[in-house]
């Protein structure tokens, strides 16, 4: 077993040096060529055309700082030379600048991600097969096998349609405001300011309690790795007490926050060789469970046609509870749009990065979780283990030192999956700072520029999530209540625009390179009812009859935040927040 599992991680270390040899000589092909030697009424589109003729009025505005009438003076934008992208490879701005220019901002962070970059990060924003590991005991509870692999596969094809959806969108805007710019453009004038408002702190609050759970769940997930090894038997040689489960999410939330600030252009590069790793570590483990299977192996009728709820709900909505480790899996869909201002054509490359990452997402996700069902012990005894999969892999290869060898892989996709949030969740912080959403935004719209990086934005979200993480000395059911409401507050967030495209007949979309015409509209009314469903659904608890370990604290979470949002803006926002900027400043 460990020599095939060597033989594994030594393929994959070389087959990255020869892709990164011939990513490194490809990668100036297939950059998507500059459009700036066409007129610029040929290169945007109608919409960019009206935009483009008062882009000077509107940077003007924001350089000198000044406002509207009752307006929050905008964090002035220093004048300084514009970094040079990866792709343009001059001084001159490329296409994607001027885009921006013409939405009514300044370009201040490095273009350095092509397609496939911006593709690899989508991909590692959602992690699998590590986001499905560590929530793998929903679906077990809510309906065995059936929810795990069918619930999965459902929720793909409904994330597709949230997916196309705002890819759409953001092919016009293509912005690290993400769904709060878009929310604000799409509005009518008399309700811009409170949409964006409402869907901004959504989306930053998502960003955050997503964020935080990675890095909990991570620390979780290691405790309980760690734990394949014994000092009695089933006694783990670490107790997973609270302030060892927290003292490890610090170190966490610490490195993946260096890392992302000290290495931003190495990013790529990381995100590039976690797809490797991500394939690596799961044909080993596909292999090496299924190759020994110590308990035995399911039958495919069982796998694919055993249903068994075990939460105390009816059978229907047990089975709906368990699509929380779906859910949970493909909320970061929309957290990668945050990237705009740093890939070299966003309003083509996002969108397609989006959408192709969804499939490849289903069939990585597919190819983890279908083994583990094979070799799936009883269902019972899963449950009651505080991690389902270092028990379920365990119990196949049947060695603490085998079933570590195929874990560790999880864990190293885990920490790059948290770095992955952490610069998604800065970039949107910084986006709603600029545009004066955020208490102190002058402070917190600054981009360090030795780093080129919002610096001082990820720092703020650091710390909201370290003081959040304190929660779990009170209650160990805080990492639910941390996936649970980045959920449905993303889930709300990526709505919000996508509802008020559809009411408003879809006008603006149609200018953007990614109109998908009638499948759009169709994606739009699938993306809303699955939000309709799910913000309510995953504010229910995972069993019933609720007890202190399974309470849902989701819901509280996230009427706090709404709370604090509404009173925010009755008491300072309605008279000082103007939005973002417009071709009507």
């Amino acid at each position: 077993f460990l020599s095939l599992f060597h033989l594994l991680v030594w393929t994959w270390l070389l087959e990255s040096c020869r892709f990164f040899l011939f990513f490194s000589f490809l990668n100036p092909l297939i950059s998507p060529p500059s459009p700036l030697t066409l007129p610029l009424s040929l290169s945007l589109s109608p919409q960019q055309q009206i935009l483009s003729s008062s882009a000077l009025s509107i940077m003007s505005k924001h350089d000198s700082g000044s406002t509207s009438t009752g307006a929050m003076e905008q964090p002035a934008i220093d004048q300084k030379p514009r970094r040079n992208s990866k792709a343009s490879g001059s001084g001159n701005p490329d296409a994607a600048d001027q885009l921006l220019e013409n939405l009514g901002y300044k370009a201040e962070l490095s273009r350095n991600r092509s397609t496939f970059q911006v593709a690899f990060m989508s991909f590692v924003l959602a992690s699998i097969p590590y986001g499905l590991a560590t929530t793998l005991a929903y679906p077990l509870i809510g309906g065995g096998p059936v929810n795990v692999i069918w619930g999965w596969l459902a929720v793909s094809l409904i994330i597709v349609c949230v997916a196309a959806s705002l890819g759409e969108i953001t092919s016009v805007y293509p912005t690290a405001g993400g769904v709060y710019y878009q929310a604000f453009m799409l509005s009518p004038p008399r309700w811009r300011r409170i949409a964006s408002w409402i869907c901004g702190w959504l989306y930053i609050v998502g960003n955050i309690t997503i964020t935080l759970a990675v890095n909990f769940g991570t620390a979780l997930f290691i405790v309980s790795c760690v734990n394949v090894f014994e000092s009695s038997p089933g006694v783990g040689v670490m107790s997973g007490e609270a302030y060892q489960v927290f003292l490890v999410f610090l170190g966490l939330t610490f490195l993946c926050n260096a890392i992302s600030a000290l290495g931003n252009k190495y990013l790529p590069w990381i995100d590039t060789a976690a797809v490797f790793w991500t394939f690596a570590g799961v044909i080993a483990i596909v292999v090496c469970v299924l190759a020994m299977a110590k308990e035995g192996r399911r039958d495919a009728a069982y796998v694919f046609g055993h249903f068994e709820a075990n939460s105390g709900w009816p059978k229907g909505w047990s089975f709906c509870v368990g699509l929380l480790h779906a859910a949970y899996a493909t909320s970061s869909t929309g957290m990668i749009i945050s990237m705009c201002e740093e890939v070299q054509n966003p309003s083509v490359q996002v969108p397609k990065a989006m959408v192709a990452t969804i499939f490849i997402n289903t069939f990585a996700g597919l190819l983890f979780i279908i083994p583990l069902m094979f070799v799936l012990p009883d269902l019972q005894q899963v449950i009651l283990s505080a991690q389902p999969v270092p028990f379920i892999i365990k119990s196949a290869v049947g060695s603490s030192g085998g079933a570590f060898g195929l874990l560790f892989p999880l864990i190293i996709l885990a920490i790059i999956c948290g770095i992955g949030c952490t610069t998604a969740t800065s970039r949107c912080t910084w986006a709603f700072a600029r545009d004066g959403a955020i208490p102190g935004a002058k402070w917190w719209s600054k981009v360090n520029t030795s780093l080129d990086v919002p610096l001082n934005a990820m720092m703020l979200s650091m710390v909201v999530q370290i003081i959040l993480g304190v929660i779990y000395f009170g209650s160990s059911a805080a990492f639910n209540a941390f996936s649970g409401v980045g959920v449905i507050c993303l889930t709300a967030s990526y709505a919000t625009p996508i509802a008020i495209s559809l009411a408003t007949g879809r006008k603006q979309v149609k200018t953007g390179k990614f109109y998908l015409g009638k499948f759009g509209a169709v994606a739009n009314v699938i993306a809303i009812a699955w939000s309709l469903l799910a913000m309510p659904l995953f504010c229910m608890p995972s069993m019933i009859p609720v007890t202190p370990e399974t309470v849902n604290y989701a819901p509280v979470v996230f009427v706090f935040a709404c709370l604090v949002s509404g009173i925010w803006y009755w008491a300072w926002g309605h008279k000082n927040y103007a939005g973002p900027p417009t071709n009507e400043d």
